[in-house]
């Protein structure tokens, strides 16, 4: 289920919405992907969503993997 989050900039809503693919808990954010690495954009775009819904927690799962452990990245927000 995808977790829609507004686009809020100095107090103005912005007519843009992100979706984040899990919340657990409503404290953890979830990333799923699919592809051949985890690139760099990928991170970046778990660490936005972690600010712009005001969470700590994020991971970053990629299936495309031989070993699902290797898949595994955390993100931690402010830390």
């Amino acid at each position: 289920m995808h977790v829609p989050v507004e686009l809020i900039y100095k107090d103005v809503y912005l007519d843009k919405c992100y979706e984040i693919d899990l919340l657990v808990e409503d404290e953890i954010l979830v990333e799923v992907k699919s592809c051949e690495e985890i690139s760099p954009i990928f991170t970046a775009q778990v660490i936005t969503y972690l600010k712009l819904y005001n969470k700590v927690l994020g991971y970053l799962i990629n299936f495309n993997v031989p070993l699902l452990k290797n898949g595994f990245k955390r993100i931690v927000n402010n830390f």
